[in-house]
């Protein structure tokens, strides 16, 4: 089972998109860490039944082959202050998420449904059903 949060189990051209991300919220003075890039379905899975099969939030609608992590397409973060990750600044990850959309990415605080202040993704208008019959952002 596949859980990651190395930038470098990214699609290359979204890996640099987060790099980037990164660097520009680190002059921004805001640190960040990614908290997961890549899962394989299995992990996706998993994480679909927190909150409904097994114990815990609900963290995701998404089952397997139904979120763009499982494709290296979307990352999470979170801002760290004083060493301490910092998930209930709605300002502090709105600056993020304006940070993120100025490269490109889509940040899902601007979601209607589901907002995820923490979710970015770089899908170039490709859907999850072409991604599952294999497409990439190169083809």
């Amino acid at each position: 089972m596949l859980t990651s949060r190395k930038t470098g189990d990214l699609d290359p051209f979204v890996e640099t998109k987060c790099i980037a991300f990164i660097t520009r919220c680190k002059h921004a003075g805001i640190d960040i860490l990614i908290t997961s890039t890549r899962r394989d379905f299995e992990a996706q899975h998993e994480l679909y039944l927190q909150g409904r099969e097994k114990p815990g939030k609900i963290v995701t609608n998404a089952d397997a082959g139904y979120s763009f992590h499982n494709f290296g397409v979307a990352f999470d973060f979170v801002p760290i202050v004083n060493g301490k990750p910092v998930w209930d600044d709605v300002a502090l990850f709105t600056k993020c998420g304006e940070i993120a959309e100025s490269l490109g990415l889509e940040w899902a605080g601007r979601w209607e449904k589901f907002k995820e202040l923490a979710h970015c993704q770089y899908t170039k208008g490709i859907t999850l059903a072409e991604f599952r019959s294999g497409k990439t952002l190169l083809a």
